[in-house]
């Protein structure tokens, strides 16, 4: 499946609270696509969130990271580097900064950032290309004269592994961390450092693994009911299951029921597994116990707000909003999304037109061009996107994406196609619109363009999972070339291998192929990760020519139920059961 961007972009940033607007994909394709986010990537911008407000910068920069990573949007990466570089960990900024510059490869920042790493900048951290006699002396008495002032080591060995750059070998990063905590064997901190480098050189060693299960035991064993080593063993564990992490984050919430960090792990973890009730309760019952932290409240009214327990999470929001929680705008911003997805649309935009200032202002005048169109004033909605002060490049390509996205709408894929093209002629290098026109000219049947653009498009972002999954599935929905299909797709499924679209992309690909026992697993597998309704179409199509037509009719029924309107839903049942 090939999701179109531009109506699924306005919506996810409508639902962060981040200073710069956030982009993330996810609509299904077609002229009528329903705006929709993904749970994950919704909950890791909440986490973030939640972080930055409790001064955690280090997890809130690891959400951003892997938010922006999932949404391939550089203005999220440009905002997990900077955080990153307040919480002056090393290794987030390193990741932060080479994704920015993956994403945006003519921006200067990151690529300045990265060269201050490259030098041993980042307020003073040590690449462990340095990491000579000298060194390893000078940290040791470091650790010596902070044993002897009363202090305490633990401060050093909480810092030790952000000393030293990715780049470096995480094997001798871990024996490093090892000597130098030998002499504290009663420190909990210590055996933290060496539980970390072990779970990071662990990616590729077994026995680094099972050394860093061990010390983060150890470090509980000393410091009982410490939720920093919880969290870390959790991450240990889920290298051998998801279930494992879960198993051991709910052994240590029965015991500290209370930790913060604990059960936001955990709550990750339902998100990740789609138990969303399971999530909420728990972040529910921290609230029950802290009734006057905000950020739990505003914890749980996202959830219900992603359960569409609309009455649930308008009245949180409205509670945080009186409250003067987060910055002006942010609670209007979620109000606004729960009338829109309750087709409130003159309620949405009112709530829309009540953020005045800012980057969620821009948002919000972006919506609300998108509802005049889903009311069906097109002329109104061209007037008001039209009249926008857009100022920069990427504004005026959004505005223009946004007018695209009302005539798909309303079935003008002709008109949409024209407006793209405009814009694309001022911006020729915007990979957004080449792949906004690529996708409309499928739409008119112009399937060689399509090629075309996306070829133009994988050129300029050889390593986009999203561009290698459009060309791919493109050819193996709309032409004879299945196998060459297939072989982009496989391309963009290693480098995204849990994306949905892609799963279903792989899924549809090998179903060309006659491969159909193959081809259920991977639908399968992209359904469990996102109810969709053209993923449904695909693995009910599977499903219907092995034989299993009950199936097959039950899975269309429940999705039809949700979506009447879906294009290729409907094909598909009309096609093979025209009755």
């Amino acid at each position: 499946m090939i999701p179109f961007r531009w109506f699924s972009l306005a919506v996810a940033a409508a639902l962060f609270t981040v200073v710069s607007p956030a982009l993330a994909e996810g609509a299904a394709p077609g002229p009528a696509a329903n705006p929709a986010l993904s749970t994950d990537l919704f909950y890791r911008m909440l986490l973030g969130d939640i972080a930055l407000q409790r001064d955690h910068p280090d997890v809130a920069a690891k959400a951003y990271i892997d938010a922006a990573r999932d949404a391939k949007d550089p203005r999220l990466a440009a905002r997990a580097t900077e955080i990153a570089i307040a919480s002056r960990d090393r290794n987030l900024v390193q990741d932060a900064a080479s994704l920015w510059a993956r994403l945006a490869p003519d921006a200067e920042r990151p690529k300045q950032v990265l060269a201050a790493l490259a030098k041993g900048g980042n307020r003073g951290a040590i690449p462990l290309s340095e990491a000579s006699e000298a060194m390893r002396d000078r940290i040791a008495r470091v650790l010596s004269e902070a044993a002897l002032s009363g202090e305490g080591v633990g401060g050093v060995f909480l810092q030790l592994n952000s000393l030293f750059s990715q780049r470096a070998d995480p094997q001798a990063t871990l024996t490093l961390i090892t000597e130098l905590a030998k002499p504290y064997p009663k420190s909990p901190e210590a055996h933290y450092a060496v539980a970390l480098a072990a779970y990071r050189a662990g990616a590729t060693s077994e026995a680094a693994n099972a050394i860093a299960i061990g010390e983060a035991d150890r470090a509980l064993e000393l410091q009982p009911g410490w939720d920093r080593a919880a969290v870390l063993k959790g991450e240990i564990l889920a290298r051998k299951s998801p279930q494992a992490k879960i198993e051991w984050l709910r052994s240590f919430l029965a015991k500290e029921p209370y930790s913060n960090a604990a059960a936001g792990a955990l709550a990750q973890m339902y998100i990740d597994e789609h138990r969303l009730a399971d999530a909420r309760a728990l972040m529910q019952k921290l609230w029950d116990h802290e009734p006057e932290s905000r950020d739990l409240e505003f914890a749980v009214a996202g959830i219900a707000l992603q359960m569409k327990d609309y009455a649930a999470a308008e009245k949180l929001f409205t509670d945080l909003k009186k409250a003067g929680y987060s910055e002006p705008g942010t609670m209007d911003l979620y109000l606004a999304e729960i009338a829109e997805d309750q087709k409130q649309y003159a309620k949405a935009i009112e709530r829309y037109q009540a953020i005045k200032a800012g980057d969620r202002a821009w948002i919000a005048k972006l919506r609300i061009g998108a509802l005049y169109g889903k009311e069906g004033k097109l002329d109104e909605a061209k007037r008001w996107l039209s009249g926008l002060d857009a100022t920069t490049g990427e504004q005026k390509i959004q505005v223009a994406q946004a007018e695209a996205q009302v005539l798909r709408e309303a079935g003008d894929d002709a008109g949409a196609y024209k407006v793209l093209e405009g814009a694309l002629a001022a911006h020729p290098d915007s990979p957004d619109l080449i792949y906004d026109l690529a996708m409309v000219a499928e739409k008119l049947d112009r399937v060689d363009e399509a090629e075309t653009r996306l070829k133009h498009l994988v050129t300029l972002k050889p390593n986009d999972a999203q561009a290698l999954n459009a060309l791919g599935y493109t050819l193996v929905d709309r032409t004879n070339r299945a196998n060459e299909g297939y072989a982009l797709i496989e391309r963009a499924h290693k480098l995204a291998p849990d994306d949905p679209f892609i799963l279903d992309s792989m899924g549809w690909a090998l179903y060309r192929l006659g491969r159909l026992d193959e081809a259920q697993a991977y639908l399968q597998r992209a359904l469990d990760s996102r109810s969709d309704a053209e993923i449904a179409a695909h693995l009910g199509e599977v499903l219907w020519r092995k034989g299993d037509r009950e199936r097959a009719r039950a899975l269309w029924s429940a999705q039809l139920a949700e979506h009447p309107d879906n294009a290729v839903l409907k094909e598909t049942v009309h096609r093979l059961e025209p009755q």
